[in-house]
């Protein structure tokens, strides 16, 4: 489900749940551990990679369905937790975005500090990333919109999230959402190159100098009234959500 290697002192967590490496709660529960832990075991860095060709598809919406409400909120307090824990890692971490990458998986990647997504190798049939939520019937929380927002603009996050519009690679790239493209095999590579020339500076000037930085992006997870989780849940259990849900788990599981 999850599986580390270290590189040296980076250490690479990459989502290993096949077939797709859907986000159910023990997946989040594991990565966020490992997020959280990884400073304390010595790592100076974190790649977060999945798959070639997929990074995450997202929730596994049919799992979650499963939940009861006390269920769901608890996952959505890890879910948001595993955001809070990317957001303001004491050490960086680059996502490794080797394919897909919609809705959830693009949310874990907005949190990184960088970005490195692979150029589609088929033109026709284009990776794509972006947050898809709207497309199923969930809106996109608070923390989520600032997060993207900082990344590309507002009015550009705007329309995209209300639109539900996903990206292909170089559309992703030329409005900011990936910081660098990279051919599917080298995704990882460049992901270690570009960390590891972060971590030649000097330490502790970087690190003041990042968390400062990212100070904004940490501030959106110490207001609670900014996460909304039970507010969330009562999104989710509403009829035109759950009804978009089961016609969206009805086609995948015809597909």
């Amino acid at each position: 489900m999850l599986e580390s290697t270290r590189h040296d002192s980076i250490l690479e967590l990459r989502l290993a749940r096949p077939p797709v490496n859907a986000l159910n709660p023990e997946l989040v529960r594991r990565l966020r551990a490992a997020v959280e832990d990884a400073d304390a075991h010595g790592a100076r860095g974190i790649v977060l990679s999945g798959r070639p060709s997929m990074f995450s598809a997202g929730l596994d919406v049919p799992e979650l369905l499963q939940l009861d409400r006390a269920a769901l909120v608890a996952f959505w307090q890890d879910f948001f937790g595993l955001c809070a824990a990317l957001a303001s890692s004491p050490i960086p971490v680059v996502a490794a975005i080797g394919g897909h990458s919609p809705a959830g998986g693009a949310v874990l990647s907005i949190f990184c500090d960088y970005r490195v997504m692979a150029r589609s190798v088929d033109p026709e049939k284009p990776f794509r990333i972006g947050l898809n939520e709207v497309q199923v019937g969930l809106s996109i929380p608070e923390v989520i919109q600032c997060a993207l927002r900082r990344l590309v603009g507002t009015y550009p996050a705007e329309r995209m999230m209300i639109e539900g519009r996903m990206l292909e690679p170089e559309q992703a790239s030329q409005i900011g959402m990936v910081d660098e493209l990279a051919d599917v095999g080298d995704v990882l590579p460049r992901a270690l190159a570009w960390l590891g020339n972060l971590l030649k500076l000097p330490p502790q000037a970087m690190s003041t100098t990042r968390l400062l930085a990212r100070s904004d992006l940490i501030a959106l997870f110490t207001d609670p009234t900014r996460l909304r989780v039970e507010e969330f849940a009562d999104g989710w259990f509403g009829a035109e959500t759950q009804a978009t849900l089961k016609a969206l788990v009805a086609k995948l599981k015809k597909a």
